[in-house]
């Protein structure tokens, strides 16, 4: 099979979606790999790495043409989208349910997408989604606690206080991989942490394993004005996993917001679960909304790109090898988790949560007759 890794083209992202460990394991296993050139740079990886594991430095029309199996970081950009063929599988992060654009560019495509953001593993985890999330998570509070600054204009309040001076308050919405990881960092640092989350069990493992300045709150629309009304910063970090964030905090309820604080929305990728927020990047992050910062990027791993490119194919190359191997198909035939991962297949849509998203119909990826051209 022919692998094709371009370069990621969306702004700002700097992570790419192989290491020179994988070409090899690839091309020992009898494939063929297309990377672009200065596809590493960004994650500190050169090109002659990557030509010494075995890889063919190419351009991104010919990864494009050529690549039966795309693998990637991001969802492929508008400029990308012309180059995509009927019965290439790419392999990614899509967040379909967050662009509806996009979606319908794929269904187009005749592609198949595999994203992997809903693949799950045998224990119903989402392994591909779990590493992004907890750097996502941590980054959350390094970059709230930057724009609390009164330079950023925020509210000038330092995230972990000092001695006769009280610390931030920090309002986390969702309890999953980026809430912990975000509470695991907020309260490292000394701040008043509160998180919230409908699931009781996980409640309890939270309060079981976080420190005494972590309190967990079960999440309604009661406890959530409240918390509003004492957060210095707060963290949106709900995941539905396929379907758009819901919104919890509505346009009105940032009154109850102190002027200066600071609103960083990780589920901005599906969307968002603040009315007010829509997508920023790491060149042009925040803006304010009602006295309240936003801070909205779409791709915060980008940032760090090294220890997020690692992270991440740390946890992919099992699967893009399983794929390159013996096809789509069949792996998605024997693992079901994985099968959870195509979101289309073939100008269908086969992810029941992204097709409510916009009301579009559905198809079971298995009902289908397979794309002639398909891997």
């Amino acid at each position: 099979m022919i692998v094709g890794v371009p370069r990621e083209i969306k702004a700002d992202e700097y992570r790419v979606a192989m290491l020179p460990v994988g070409i090899e394991e690839l091309t020992n296993a009898g494939h063929t790999v297309l990377i672009e050139s200065g596809a590493g740079l960004g994650s500190g990886i050169a090109d002659a790495q990557y030509d010494a594991a075995g890889a063919t430095l190419a351009d991104a029309s010919e990864i494009w043409t050529r690549a039966d199996l795309v693998v990637k970081v991001k969802e492929p950009q508008p400029s990308e989208w012309p180059h995509l063929r009927r019965g290439q599988v790419v392999f990614t992060y899509f967040h379909f349910a967050a662009d509806e654009a996009l979606t319908r560019a794929i269904l187009d495509s005749g592609i198949t997408a595999i994203a992997y953001e809903t693949l799950r593993d045998a224990r119903g985890n989402l392994p591909l989604l779990t590493p992004m999330s907890e750097v996502a998570g941590r980054m959350s509070i390094q970059e709230g606690a930057k724009y609390l600054e009164r330079p950023q204009e925020g509210r000038g309040i330092l995230l972990a206080g000092v001695p006769g001076v009280a610390p931030a308050e920090v309002v986390i919405l969702g309890g999953g991989v980026v809430g912990s990881n975000a509470a695991k960092v907020a309260a490292g640092l000394g701040a008043s942490v509160h998180i919230l989350d409908v699931n009781l069990d996980r409640l309890r493992y939270l309060d079981d394993i976080m420190p005494p300045n972590v309190i967990t709150l079960y999440s309604d629309r009661h406890t959530i004005l409240e918390s509003l009304e004492r957060a210095d910063l707060v963290i949106g970090a709900v995941l539905i996993t396929g379907a758009r964030a819901p919104r919890l905090v509505r346009h009105a309820d940032l009154s109850r917001m102190k002027p200066g604080s600071v609103i960083v929305d990780v589920a901005i990728d599906q969307g968002g679960c603040i009315e007010t927020s829509r997508p920023t990047t790491h060149r042009d992050p925040t803006y304010v909304v009602d006295g309240v910062v936003h801070y909205c990027v779409t791709n915060m791993p980008g940032a760090v790109g090294r220890t997020s490119t690692y992270a991440l194919c740390n946890v992919t190359l099992p699967y893009v090898l399983q794929i390159a191997r013996s096809g789509w198909r069949k792996v998605a035939t024997a693992m079901p988790g994985v099968a959870e991962g195509v979101n289309i297949d073939a100008g269908h849509i086969t992810n029941q949560a992204v097709a409510a998203t916009f009301g579009l119909p559905f198809a079971r990826w298995n009902s289908l007759a397979p794309s002639p051209n398909t891997v």
